[in-house]
């Protein structure tokens, strides 16, 4: 019997809502000395979602890791939302992941039924995605961290990165937002449990077949839209990629009852530091602000935004529809004019 634990009273914050935000993060790597090598084909010059290096001709490295305190009560929810979430960062880069090892902090006095669980959602999440996890490390901490590093494979040549934008590209996301405002009025005793359970299957969703779809087409830029929300990923992507995007916000699936939260301000600690981030670059237009701050919205295990050859954007999006939480067509790269790089209607 699984003792009733709710972890996220254990942390004072939840999910990709933990994450250093993007401006202070790249001030803090910006002066590294780092070893170059030709065969590293993705670094993190680009903010790209994990590193890929080249090993032969046909067969490079993806490595990623990612960890965070718990977004969920649950423990076995938590372990499965965790490590799909670090698993996503593979899919994003067009490759498979294969290994995994477990990255854990927990407090001394929780239940070791309670740490089983969340173990257990962390290998079977990894078990449906087909991935081994093969050890890992753990320390005792006050406030419980679970996330997995994670190895896959890719073909040199089919590397995506969020750099690789073109204008005329369209603009294909496969999943809602609105997790982070989701969390956080959870941990506020507001949501609904009906609500809490679709989040928890949105987050547990692999962007597995988001992926398998997306390789037979021509994308030529991919991130997953996590902790910076789909504007602070959005602003990455046309910076390295040096365009613009121009978002179309009917287009973009927004969660109805995140959307009523947000202009009630329930809003996550997140989504400032994402707007503090990417305000600068994007112009909202006449956007009404709740929908900007969903826009801004840290989300947890969340979608992948592609840039698509125009001629094969049809092709995606039917092949998406049905197999990812949702399929949508959200706005089209331009070429980069100067002064803002994102553009909302």
């Amino acid at each position: 019997m699984e003792p009733e634990i709710k972890l996220t009273k254990l942390a004072s914050c939840a999910g990709c809502g933990a994450k250093v935000g993007a401006g202070v993060l790249a001030r803090l790597l910006g002066d590294l000395q780092v070893l170059r090598d030709e065969r590293l084909l993705v670094g993190f010059d680009k903010s790209d979602d994990a590193s890929v290096y080249k090993l032969s001709d046909d067969l490079a490295l993806v490595q990623t890791v990612d960890f965070f305190p718990p977004i969920a009560d649950d423990p076995y929810v938590f372990g499965a939302i965790a490590a799909a979430n670090a698993l996503s960062d593979v899919y994003a880069m067009g490759g498979e992941p294969k290994l995994a090892l477990n990255v854990m902090a927990v407090p001394k006095d929780l239940p070791g039924e309670a740490v089983h669980a969340l173990l257990r959602g962390g290998y079977e999440k990894c078990y449906e995605a087909g991935v081994i996890i093969t050890g890992g490390h753990s320390i005792l901490d006050p406030e419980p961290k679970y996330g997995l590093a994670v190895t896959g494979f890719v073909h040199p040549d089919r590397v995506l990165t969020n750099s690789g934008a073109r204008p005329g590209d369209l603009l294909l996301l496969t999943k809602p937002l609105g997790i982070g405002v989701l969390t956080t009025a959870n941990k506020a005793g507001l949501l609904e449990p009906e609500t809490l359970a679709y989040a928890n299957r949105l987050m547990t969703t692999l962007n597995k077949s988001a992926r398998d779809a997306m390789v037979k087409y021509r994308v030529h830029a991919c991130t997953d839209v996590t902790g910076f929300g789909l504007l602070g990923h959005g602003t990455e992507m046309a910076q390295g990629s040096g365009v613009e995007l121009h978002l179309d916000t009917a287009g973009i699936a927004l969660i109805p009852e995140a959307l009523d939260f947000a202009r009630m301000g329930v809003l996550p600690e997140g989504m400032y530091r994402n707007r503090s981030f990417a305000e600068p670059q994007v112009d909202p237009g006449r956007t009404e602000l709740a929908i900007q701050d969903l826009l801004y919205d840290p989300q947890t295990s969340g979608g992948l935004l592609m840039a698509v050859d125009p001629a094969d954007a049809d092709a995606l999006l039917a092949e998406l529809a049905g197999t990812v939480p949702a399929a949508q067509r959200i706005g089209v790269v331009k070429a980069y004019r100067g002064g803002k790089r994102v553009f909302l209607s």
